[in-house]
């Protein structure tokens, strides 16, 4: 009878315990969601989101793409370059309107006249 008794005390307790650290790794999870969200660094590459989507639906804006840019940064820029030319048909990139035609040919003025690409 009192091992019966003692075995079903451990039982309760193990059950006890396996119950409380459930509920504890779901906190953490949800935690480190929460972290995640308020952290400096999302916030942070939601702002660079928002900037990268103002660039991209307006054409006039000026891409510049510099020495000093790093291959990340550089292949970002000719990205949303390439997209504006596919969907507006012009993009400005390093202060010159670059354009494409209808046969996908890729051109700027200068001095009035179509210098193709």
């Amino acid at each position: 009878m009192n091992i019966f008794l003692v075995f079903l005390i451990l039982v309760v307790i193990f059950y006890s315990y396996k119950k409380i650290s459930f509920k504890k790794t779901k906190n953490r999870k949800l935690d480190k969601f929460k972290n995640k969200l308020q952290s400096t660094q999302t916030n942070i590459d939601r702002i660079f989101l928002r900037e990268e989507e103002k660039t991209f639906s307006n054409p006039n804006l000026n891409i510049y793409i510099g020495i000093s840019d790093n291959e990340e940064s550089i292949n970002r820029k000719s990205n949303i370059h390439r997209a504006r030319l596919s969907k507006f048909k012009k993009s400005k990139l390093n202060g010159e309107m670059i354009f494409q035609d209808d046969e996908q040919m890729i051109y700027k003025f200068n001095n009035g006249k179509k210098v193709y690409l």
